[in-house]
């Protein structure tokens, strides 16, 4: 886990100079807190003892110098508002940049465990808080405290007393409002962490809007969303309520520092211990310190809260990622396929384990069917093969490397999955293809699609291939969707292949044409086939039948048949080609 001081200074830093300059011109901004209302001391002062007739030509150049300091002042503003434009739209990028670049690398069961919508609000949490944690902290923090230690110096010229004074209250003022913050930045992180849930768990809901209405439970979730909602309530009304508690503290001791200041200031003029020109600086120095801290107090809310998001989305996005290549992994060469698991064991978390001691050893060009009831491993067989888990015992090789000890991306480039509900970008369909192969041709991305035989309905859309597929290709059926995603394997060309039930939503006669088109696929591939409809598996080089993560059969559809043993239950138990869902006695 990133710590978020660490991360937000390792963010800040391509944009160090811009900071440098936003802290001159507040530096600047400091000194002329107490410059002008010096400026005006003077001129009081020299008001004061000289005649009437005397008075321009005595102050004309102090209000001359003061105007040009309001007029440098303003300007100044406005060089901050250019560099802050510069940097806050480059820091957003980075932060948002960096944060996908380490997302990317995070294992499947880190997403199997949370929400996507939950995961981006978190994102967007980090990339707009701490751009504010960084102004708040530059403008309202540092550039405010240096105006209130400038204030102090000038103050201890007039009067020591009255610096000592100040400086007694505004150490009571921060120790309290640290004392609060430290509870608003509890609540804040326990808030945004409801908040993102509550995200989350809304876009689950749209998401699931068919099935929310098809089992009429249409209540049920407004139920669930209050529910929700208000525990979110609650989260931001405890939250609210310190924020009340500190800004009404505070309040109260602007009045008291207000009333003893401006008591001190009678006293001390009465006995002649002040200039006319002292009352008026030390009594605008306070109003502007008061401002100031005010100003600090007010930012403790919107800190604490940006803050809590921060720290409370970095904890999440940056948890370790669970499956890391090692030190200068090497690229993985496949040229043959070559499969081998060797003493094989895996487990998944807080279960018994699925496979123990298991070899297998699958050669290259060589077409293997996986069988078996769900559950059975079949399907975790190919996700090790793709390393989206790592065995916690013994070793998958391919042409004789450790699949752990080359690079991920390199491993997966060389294997190509046709899924049984494959998922799409929200892009366009030759887009979506493409991604098979990202320097593809149009011609090349069109002729893989004819091969899928998805060219035709591509083509009888309005835009073609331009056309947009919707939120994971919802717009388009199971069938066309399944279609995209075989025309995707086929522009990948990889050694290996691997197909999950990739014929599943086709209809009789597109599977007819698909099962072509595949066989085709599979030439001279490493090619693994799961499958429950057992007839899609008759031209398999050998069947592998799981059950409770044992092989317990092995050989081709005829043989098998022969040995009349689990799968020639199987294969008499289906009805229609697939696979029952209970177990064959």
């Amino acid at each position: 886990m990133v710590a978020y001081k660490s991360f937000i200074l390792k963010m800040i830093k391509p944009i160090r100079w811009h900071l440098c300059g936003i802290l001159f011109i507040g530096f600047l901004w400091s000194l002329d807190l107490s410059f002008r209302p010096y400026l005006i001391k003077m001129m009081l002062d020299r008001i004061n003892i000289t005649a009437p007739s005397d008075i321009v030509a005595s102050t004309g150049w102090i209000a001359g110098i003061y105007i040009a300091a309001s007029l440098i002042m303003s300007l100044l503003y406005r060089v901050s508002n250019l560099i802050r434009r510069n940097y806050v739209p480059r820091l957003k990028g980075n932060i948002t940049q960096y944060m996908m670049q380490h997302m990317l690398k995070h294992s499947y069961s880190y997403y199997q465990n949370n929400f996507a919508g939950s995961l981006a609000n978190k994102i967007n949490d980090v990339s707009y808080g701490v751009p504010q944690v960084v102004e708040i902290t530059m403008n309202s923090f540092i550039t405010n405290l240096m105006a209130i230690a400038i204030a102090m110096i000038v103050m201890f010229t007039v009067r020591p007393t009255i610096c000592f004074m100040f400086v007694l209250w505004i150490i009571i003022f921060l120790l309290g409002s640290y004392y609060f913050a430290k509870k608003a930045h509890a609540l804040s992180d326990h808030t945004s962490d409801l908040r993102s849930q509550l995200t989350g768990k809304i876009v689950d809901i749209l998401g699931n809007m068919n099935v929310v209405r098809l089992f009429a439970n249409r209540n049920r979730e407004e139920q669930n969303i209050k529910h929700w909602i208000n525990d979110n309530i609650t989260a931001e009304r405890a939250f609210d309520w310190v924020l009340i508690k500190m800004f009404a503290l505070q309040s109260l001791s602007f009045v008291v520092l207000q009333a003893l200041t401006l008591a001190y200031l009678i006293y001390a003029r009465e006995h002649n211990w002040i200039t006319i020109g002292d009352f008026a600086l030390v009594l605008t120095i306070n109003i502007y310190i008061v401002d100031s801290l005010w100003n600090i107090g007010q930012q403790f809310n919107q800190f604490s809260e940006q803050l809590g998001k921060v720290s409370q989305g970095l904890r999440i996005v940056f948890n370790d990622h669970e499956i890391k290549d090692l030190p200068h992994a090497p690229a993985l060469t496949a040229p043959q396929g070559k499969i081998q698991f060797n003493d094989v064991g895996f487990l998944y978390q807080k279960s018994s384990p699925l496979f123990e001691h298991l070899n297998v050893v699958i050669q290259a060009g060589e077409s293997v069917g996986l069988v078996g009831y769900s559950g059975s491993g079949k399907t975790t067989f190919a996700n090790l093969i793709l390393r989206l888990f790592d065995v916690q015992q013994g070793v998958i090789l391919i042409d004789g490397q450790d699949i752990k000890t080359v690079e991920q991306d390199s491993l997966r480039a060389q294997i190509s999955l046709i899924p049984q509900d494959p998922t799409l970008f929200h892009r366009s369909l030759m887009e979506n293809i493409r991604y098979g192969n990202i320097n593809a041709t149009d011609a090349e991305v069109m002729n893989a699609a004819k091969q899928a035989y998805a060219d035709d309905f591509i083509m009888s859309l309005p835009e073609g291939y331009q056309s947009l597929v919707g939120e994971r290709g919802i717009k388009l059926s199971g069938g066309q969707r399944q279609r995209i995603a075989i025309a995707r394997a086929i522009l990948k060309n990889s050694p290996i292949l691997i197909l999950d039930e990739a014929t599943s939503a086709l209809d009789s006669v597109t599977e007819g044409f698909i099962q072509k088109s595949i066989l085709a696929l599979m030439q001279k591939r490493t090619t693994l086939v799961i499958a429950h409809r057992l007839s899609t598996l008759l031209h398999m080089d050998r069947i592998l039948v799981f059950n409770e993560g044992k092989i317990i059969e092995e050989g081709t559809h005829t043989g098998l048949l022969a040995q009349n043993g689990f799968y020639a239950k199987l294969w008499q138990a289906q009805i229609g080609g697939l696979l029952p869902t209970i177990a064959v006695n």
